[in-house]
């Protein structure tokens, strides 16, 4: 399948899994929209990487906690390109204590940024898909959001809310062709999980390890696919086989 001239946005695109999902969604043949936040130099890293493969990559900046100013990227983004084929918000942060110790302020933001970014991404592309009666979406979760974590109340509430909202928005866009799925990642060898203590987390693994990005970015590959046309409403883990 061709698929040159398939954009795909990609959230939080300058390191960990999102870098990885966009360096194998370009070498699927699709074009790669990544977001940055802030480490700009990550960003043109990655974009520097994906060119020198020869594909064909543009960077977009924006808050996804900042509403408007989301909307207006991705508005500017829409006149000048139109309509992507995909969308994966993978974009999110994690403030971990126990929930006796958790502030205020961490679970606003974790929530604010987490959950609201999931509607400030996608509501403004909603219709442009819809329009054109075809695309994918795919959000990214957790096990946390699934069985929950000491420690990760705020987060876990945060992924489990985006594993509601993609199975209502799921309902809501198959008539359009537009398939909505969430990918669980466990734990996986990032930034994030470099302090985990892995003295406690690797027996609760069944395989015994961490998993890698380029695993969670190979699941993302194929839910972008034709092959994959059938596959909506689904949330699929990635995590060694954490029940």
């Amino acid at each position: 399948m061709n698929n040159s001239g398939k954009w795909v946005i990609i959230t939080g695109a300058s390191r960990g899994i999102g870098r990885a999902m966009a360096l194998a969604v370009s070498r699927a043949g699709y074009s790669v929209a990544a977001h940055y936040h802030r480490n700009e130099e990550a960003a043109r890293s990655l974009q520097r990487e994906i060119s020198a493969a020869g594909g064909s990559a543009r960077l977009l900046r924006f808050d996804i906690g900042d509403r408007e100013g989301v909307r207006a990227a991705l508005e500017a983004y829409l006149s000048g390109s139109g309509a992507p084929w995909a969308v994966i918000c993978n974009a999110g942060i994690c403030l971990d204590n126990t929930f006796a110790a958790l502030s205020g302020e961490a679970w606003d933001s974790v929530l604010h940024t987490n959950l609201n970014g999931f509607y400030n991404v996608l509501q403004p592309l909603i219709m442009p898909l819809a329009r054109k009666k075809r695309g994918r979406i795919i959000t990214v979760s957790s096990v946390s959001g699934i069985i929950g974590n000491r420690g990760q109340v705020n987060y876990s509430a945060s992924k489990a809310g985006i594993i509601g909202a993609t199975k209502a928005l799921a309902v809501e866009l198959a008539s359009r062709s537009i398939t909505v799925n969430c990918i669980a990642p466990g734990i996986i060898e990032t930034d994030m999980s470099k302090d985990a203590p892995l003295d406690q987390i690797l027996p609760a693994i069944p395989m015994g390890r961490l998993g890698r990005a380029e695993e969670v970015a190979a699941l993302a590959v194929f839910l972008l696919s034709e092959e994959a046309s059938y596959i909506t409403r689904q949330v699929i883990s990635v995590n060694g086989g954490i029940i």
